[in-house]
C-alpha cells in the first residue's frame, strides 16, 4: 500500500515539475480516517451486573496513528501520509464502550478513565491492526483483539478471555478501503463479543 501511494505521488510531482512548478508550491497533505465500526445489535438478555471498559493496550509496532504496512514476514512499513485522527487505542476504546452500551449485555457500562466501582472491569490488548501486502494478488487488512475479564474485588486473574482475529481482504489497494475494512472488522469483533460476555452468565 505504501508502494501504491509512494509510486502515486511521484509521477505527481514530476507532472508538478515539468509543468514549472514553484518552489513554494504545498507539501502534500496527510489524509486522516477513524475506526467507526457499525452498531452492534443488542442481546436477548441483560446482566444484572456493571462493567467498567479498563485499559486498552496496542502493541509496539501499531501504536502510532500512521498506517502500519507488512511488506514481508519480517518487514513492515509506515505510511507517512495516511492516518488515524488520534492514535488507535483511545479508538478502539470509544468503540468497544459504545458496544457494551449498544448490546445491552450489561446493566450498567462505566467508561474508562473512571474508579474502578463495578462489578467486572474489561481489558483488551490489540495484537495485530496493519495492511497485509505479502500477496500483491491479495491484499488484506488484519486486526487482532484479545479480551480479559476480571472481577476488581477478587483475584488478579481474568476471570475470562478470548483472542478474537478477523482478515478482510481488500478490493482495491487503498488508505480508504483499509480503513473501511478495519472498520468493518472492529465490528464484527465486538458483535462476537458482545454475544460471548451475554453467554457467559458471570456471577455475582
Amino acid at each position: 500500500m505504501t508502494r501504491h501511494f509512494a509510486s502515486a505521488f511521484l509521477v505527481a510531482a514530476v507532472a508538478a515539475t515539468l509543468a514549472g512548478c514553484s518552489i513554494t508550491r504545498p507539501s502534500p497533505v496527510k489524509q486522516m480516517y477513524l475506526l467507526e465500526p457499525p452498531a452492534v445489535a443488542a442481546v436477548a438478555q441483560t446482566s444484572p451486573l456493571s462493567a467498567r471498559l479498563g485499559t486498552v493496550t496496542v502493541a509496539a509496532p501499531y501504536r502510532e496513528r500512521t498506517f502500519v504496512v507488512r511488506e514481508a514476514d519480517l518487514r513492515f512499513e509506515t505510511d507517512f501520509y495516511h492516518e488515524y485522527v488520534v492514535a488507535p487505542a483511545p479508538l478502539i476504546a470509544e468503540a468497544i464502550a459504545s458496544a457494551l452500551v449498544q448490546s445491552n449485555v450489561f446493566a450498567r457500562v462505566i467508561p474508562p478513565g473512571t474508579p474502578p466501582e463495578a462489578d467486572l472491569t474489561i481489558d483488551a490488548f490489540v495484537g495485530a491492526l496493519y495492511a497485509d501486502n505479502r500477496d500483491p494478488k491479495a491484499p488484506g487488512a488484519e486486526l487482532a483483539i484479545t479480551f480479559y475479564v476480571s472481577r476488581p474485588d477478587r483475584a488478579v486473574a481474568p476471570v475470562w478471555s478470548k483472542a478474537y482475529h478477523r482478515r478482510a481482504t481488500l478490493s482495491t489497494v487503498s488508505a480508504a478501503t483499509y480503513a473501511a475494512a478495519q472498520s468493518a472488522s472492529l465490528g464484527d469483533i465486538l458483535g462476537e463479543l458482545s454475544r460471548d460476555l451475554a453467554a457467559q452468565r458471570f456471577a455475582r
